[in-house]
């Protein structure tokens, strides 16, 4: 750009003056500004003024991804730029290359309101406090504010106070030196958003569209302008100007952005000629350059310059690229060279007029830590014989356990108690308060802590607590006090997603673990459970009916995928989905939101035994009707009010009876049907704080058969009276479901008394009976997990009988029986001895302990549920082929066999029981066990849209005929799209790379089926459009062609069903045997929730690749093979469908010319040609493609459809 044109005295005017320049003098360029940016703009002397204007984008920065920036500020005193988010952090990035400099947390729930930087410091605003931290996060103080008060807005004034003003009535001054109140200033109008300071007045924005000028000493109000009726945005004062952004009321349609920015004169204390932008105003500041100019902010990322007495032109518009989120904060540097945005997506962008901006006019230096040192580390010197090896990395393995790795049951942890303070320290001592000051003696070295471990040793035996050190010392136990197979086990993700993470680490079984990802996945136990309980499988496997959202009907489809399943585990996202639309499970609290799952705040022992109570419920209801397997489409199955009883109340329904007896000698007795019991546990007698020793059969009869005190209406007294309400069974139920109720501190320390009583009882009768046989107690058990085949290899037994017993109070085995004379009669039973022939014609029965369900409670994950299940033998038959029973660990997708004595121990202080199932002995014996597949035909056939704008003219898809009917071995061509209802949760790591911690949930929105063979090939049978009822926050219309509106079924003019409907549809497919052939299909399956068995998946994307070589598209490869250019602008699941047949054709074609050798020298051209081009599709002349020769002569036209 030629420069030699411009007067050179415009330069001459130092920054100080350019505020003064009379109106009529042409302003001088801007010594900040950028030369870059006027390249190829021809300058004038009436242009200058505009070019001052030209900020642009210089960096963004992201501190949490996906967290609100909810405040932005430059520091008044460093090159640093402050933002704060809505959970409470706070990050300072340094310079205008926004290096990261220190990141802490100031309020654990509390959004960052407003930040303002000291010289010894930052001030951070939440709701309730006002921190003050130092540049590098330490606390300074902390002031809270009174009960009931809510901040917004902080002023820092110039006798080192600050005000606090929020929704109460009055602002508080607070004296920064002495951190206390110094004045508490009562509002007339409450609500103060935004203070101003100038050196006449405060300037106070009220919630209702005020602005007030109060006075400096007084705070009493002197002028107040009524800027706007439906409350104030923002607003800034400069000389005699104040200008205000706000909302107006728009009658019926409430408040809207008020396009008019009230602008008044201090020197007239009137209004002058509003000023009409052409943004939607949400913040303003002045930016005094050259002149008094505004900037405007709006929330959807636009931006204006006008004269706060001119108009506004549209060419000073700026846009934020902040893909799609709002702007959030917006602060100006007080060298007005720099603006902040923070946006909802948790990105801070920096504009600037210069690449070297800076943002103080004086900056003092910043203080950096220490550089870190690992890159400076010398070399090893492989061949020196002193350098020892443990400075050589080594890889963990991930398929084995180190050796170092021991087994709990040969390792202990061992505290190490802390030396004893110096009695020197102790002598000099002086006290205040709770804190003990002392001189340094210097008998040690700074930091260091001598330990005298052979001293030590002969104490230790007498020390039994934990060491009072005050940082870790309620978390440190939980470092080897849980289990590392009971913790919570999460998945990490790859750039490749779930395909390079090894599930087989974690289960070496042929059962099927559930993914836990899912919301509400907390249930994934219970789930299992159910699976477990052979009755259940086989009912809602048999269970087909009419309803959208049937937990039944979800729950047969799910365990159909864990009866194919090998060992891979699969996901309840069908489930999970229909769960959270029955609305008594909202009523009852059992659907978390993520916030809650991932901080660990629900109480999940209480909360899965809600679950079980409503699952048992909800299946009573929806299989109440169904007796045997029934057609889709055939006669309506509904029947919820008829008297037919349920396989669910057969298994667990126990007839109980409830009398209530009022003390006027009034009886009335009402009998229902249970299906489960909750434990009760005795009161404890405030005096005597000892907890005597119970049965747990004891405690479990005074449960089933409670009695308790209460008040009641009395008919007969009419009035409440005191009752007593007593409840007996009637008959035995064939699976005794028991709630623990272990919610407290008080049951909790009561399990654990009697588990000691019965552990010390168990210890007794052990030395017991040694001393009478005159022989060692047999305290040895071999390492084997079969009783039946006995270890018999020597040196490989343990002592862990002792272990066996130690907090384990409830039983394995349980007789019960009812008697008229007796009731109801429970007693502890040995689990290897059968009841005699007496005792069967009395009516008692065996009870085995088949399911025991505890709450993990760990404090660094939130602690998780895990299941403890007895597999009978027909699943080891089905999976395995052999016959045997035994118990396994269910943690989501970790499934270990475990002990048979692990089910009954419940150490509280990390396992806390919740849920036990007894199951009466043999009792399967009785249940019809086969299967018998209702998904038929009939769900193929014809089926009225949900949308009603859907005519038969836009149908894209011809149904099947009866002579088409699919047949094993046919193919099929798939395709499915997907929309996006929750973003996937990352976290950028300080090198830069992305780590996945959840990923995005996806919903399938299109199904798309095409026939393979045949004279119609290539035509799409089903065609379906997936309603769904949750928010869609991403259509991916680039990706998948959905639009918004094509779900909807107000709207829509698609052929739109429920996605069970087309489930069914696809099961009948993959129950026929037929092979789907598709272009990625693992994914599709994944998120439809389908298992296909491999034999019947032809996947197009890995026929055309080569081992280590990346995955091609299928439209690089539709452009390779077969000449066809599709996906131009989106995509279209029938066009993908058909393509994906097309390459399997040519597959075939390929490996019957010349086998695997010319199919791999086509591979290898292939991957040349894809990377000369950037593995990018170049432009065809005949516009999309499809006019070529090869892509007519394969299939049909369907264009009569």
């Amino acid at each position: 750009m030629n420069f030699d044109s411009l007067d050179a005295g415009l330069g001459d005017y130092p920054p100080s003056l350019h505020g003064t320049l009379d109106a009529g003098l042409e302003p001088s360029l801007d010594p900040h500004l950028n030369p870059n940016l006027l390249q190829g703009v021809e300058l004038d002397h009436e242009a200058l003024s505009v070019m001052e204007g030209m900020y642009s984008e210089l960096h963004s920065a992201v501190s949490e991804v996906g967290i609100p920036v909810t405040a932005t500020h430059f520091d008044l005193h460093e090159e640093m730029l402050w933002m704060g988010n809505h959970r409470g952090h706070v990050t300072s990035f340094f310079g205008p290359t926004m290096g990261r400099y220190s990141s802490f947390q100031i309020h654990m729930t509390e959004d960052i309101l407003q930040l303002h930087s000291l010289e010894t410091g930052v001030l951070c605003l939440t709701k309730t406090y006002l921190k003050c931290r130092t540049r590098g996060g330490l606390l300074i103080f902390d002031y809270p504010m009174e009960h009931g008060a809510e901040n917004h807005s902080l002023l820092v004034t110039d006798n080192d106070s600050v005000l606090l003003g929020g929704q109460q009535n009055y602002v508080v001054e607070v004296d920064l030196n002495t951190v206390q109140d110094t004045n508490k200033f009562t509002l007339e109008d409450p609500g103060v958003a935004v203070m101003r300071q100038t050196n006449r007045f405060f300037f106070c924005g009220h919630t209702s569209g005020k602005v007030t000028l109060r006075d400096l000493r007084s705070f009493k109000v002197e002028h107040e302008f009524d800027a706007f009726s439906g409350g104030l945005s923002d607003f800034d004062v400069h000389g005699n100007l104040l200008a205000a952004c706000g909302f107006s009321s728009r009658s019926l349609n409430g408040l809207s952005c008020d396009r008019f920015l009230m602008v008044y004169d201090l020197r007239m204390m009137r209004a002058v000629t509003p000023l009409q932008v052409h943004v939607d105003p949400l913040f303003l500041r002045f930016i005094p350059t050259y002149t008094s100019r505004l900037a405007i902010i709006s929330q959807t990322g636009q931006y204006q310059f006008c004269e706060p007495t001119g108009l506004a032109n549209v060419a000073d518009i700026f846009h934020v690229n902040t893909v799609g989120q709002l702007l959030l904060s917006f602060d100006v540097s007080s060298s007005k060279q720099a603006m902040a945005f923070g946006d909802s997506g948790g990105c801070v962008h920096l504009w600037s007029d210069a690449p070297d901006v800076s943002f103080n006019d004086y900056s003092r230096e910043t203080d950096f830590p220490l550089p870190c040192l690992v890159d400076t580390l010398p070399q090893l010197d492989w061949n020196h014989d002193l350098v020892p090896l443990s400075l050589i990395p080594t890889p963990l393995a991930s398929t084995e356990p180190l050796l170092s790795d021991w087994p709990t049951s040969l390792a202990m942890p061992k505290p190490r108690r802390a030396p004893p303070c110096d009695p020197e320290i102790l002598r000099t001592m002086k006290t205040v308060g709770f804190i003990g000051y002392a001189a340094n003696p210097r008998t040690h070295r700074r930091n260091q802590v001598p330990y005298k471990l052979k001293d030590l040793e002969q104490d230790y035996d007498n020390y039994n607590q934990v060491p009072e050190s005050p940082i870790g010392r309620d978390e440190e136990p939980h470092l080897y006090m849980v289990p590392k197979k009971y913790r919570k086990v999460t998945i990490k993700y790859s750039k490749l997603g779930l395909e390079d993470f090894d599930f087989k680490h974690y289960n070496r079984t042929l059962f099927a673990g559930l993914e836990p990802h899912i919301p509400n996945a907390y249930c994934n136990c219970m789930i299992q459970v159910l699976y477990f309980l052979e009755p259940i499988r086989c009912l809602v496997q048999n269970h087909l009916c009419q309803k959208e959202f049937c937990l039944a009907c979800e729950l047969g489809f799910l365990f159909h995928m864990l009866d194919l399943s090998r060992g891979d585990p699969c996901q309840a996202s069908n489930f999970l989905r229909a769960f959270r639309t029955i609305p008594e499970a909202s009523a009852l609290g059992l659907i978390l939101a993520d916030s809650d799952e991932q901080t660990g705040k629900a109480r999940l022992g209480r909360l899965i035994q809600s679950w079980n109570r409503f699952i048992l419920t909800q299946l009573h209801q929806e299989t109440q009707e169904q007796e045997g397997p029934q057609a889709y489409r055939g006669t309506s199955s509904s029947s919820l009010g008829s008297s037919g009883e349920s396989v669910i109340g057969k298994l667990f329904g126990c007839e109980v009876e409830n009398s209530s007896l009022c003390r006027c000698g009034k009886e009335t007795v009402r009998s229902s049907l249970t299906l489960l019991f909750t434990m009760h546990y005795p009161e404890q007698n405030s005096q005597d704080k000892t907890i005597r020793e119970y049965d747990f059969a004891e405690i479990l009869k005074r449960s089933i058969c409670l009695e308790q005190s209460t008040q009641a209406w009395c008919e007969n007294c009419e009035k409440y009276q005191p009752t007593v309400q007593t409840r007996n069974i009637r008959c035995l139920p064939d699976v005794l479901v028991i709630n623990c109720e272990v919610n407290s501190a008080k049951e909790a320390e009561f399990w654990k008394v009697q588990s000691e009583y019965a552990f010390s009882k168990a210890m007794q009768k052990e030395a017991t009976q040694s001393a009478k046989t005159k022989e060692p107690p047999p305290m040895t058990t071999e390492w084997c997990l079969d009783e039946e085949d006995a270890c018999k290899m020597e040196g490989f037994t343990f002592d862990t009988r002792a272990e066996d017993l130690r907090h384990a109070w409830i039983p394995l085995t349980l007789k019960m029986s009812i008697s008229k004379s007796h009731g109801l009669e429970i007693t502890n039973w040995p689990e290897d001895e059968e009841l005699s022939a007496t005792e069967e014609a009395e009516g008692a029965s065996l009870y085995d302990l088949v399911v025991s369900v505890p709450h993990v409670v760990d404090a660094r994950t939130g602690g998780n549920l895990v299941a403890h299940i007895k597999v009978e033998e027909t699943y080891h038959q089905r999976k395995e082929g052999v016959t045997h029973q035994q118990w396994y660990l269910f943690n989501d997708f970790l499934i270990e066999p475990i002990d048979k004595h692990a089910s009954t121990q419940f150490d509280v202080s990390w396992k806390v029981p919740a849920i036990l199932y007894y199951a009466k002995r043999n009792y399967h014996t009785k249940y019809d066990l086969r299967i018998k597949n209702p998904i038929d035909a009939s769900v193929l056939l014809t089926e009225a849209s949900l949308a009603r704008k859907q005519r038969k003219s836009h149908a894209t898809f011809i149904p099947l005929m009866v002579s088409e009917m699919p047949q094993p071995g046919d193919l099929v061509g798939l395709d499915a799209e997907f929309v996006t209802l929750n973003q996937e949760e990352a976290e950028l790591r300080s090198d830069g790379t992305k780590s996945t911690i959840k990923p995005s949930q996806m919903s399938v929105a299109r199904i798309t089926c095409v026939r393979g063979q045949g004279p119609n090939e290539g035509v799409p049978f089903i065609d379906d459009y997936i309603s769904t009822q949750e928010q869609v926050v991403d259509y991916l219309t680039q990706y998948s062609g959905i639009k918004p509106g094509d779900l909807d079924a107000k709207i829509s003019s698609k052929h739109l069903t429920t996605l069970k409907s087309t489930y069914l549809k696809l099961r009948f497919l993959i129950d026929t045997g037929v092979r789907f052939v598709g272009h990625g299909l693992q994914k599709d399956f994944r998120v439809i929730n389908l298992l296909v068995p491999k034999d019947q998946v032809i996947d197009t994307v890995y026929h055309f690749h080569l081992p280590r070589k990346r995955m091609i598209s299928l439209r690089f490869l539709a452009w390779y093979f077969l000449d066809l250019n599709i996906q131009g602008e989106t995509h279209d699941s029938i066009e993908d469908a058909r393509t994906a047949l097309q390459l399997y054709r040519k597959y075939l074609e390929l490996s019957c010319s010349g086998g695997s050798e010319e199919v791999r020298k086509v591979l290898k051209g292939l991957y040349e040609k894809g990377r000369q081009l950037d593995w990018k599709v170049p432009d065809s002349d005949t516009g999309d493609g499809r006019g070529s020769p090869k892509s007519t002569a394969v299939f049909p036209s369907v264009m009569g459809l």
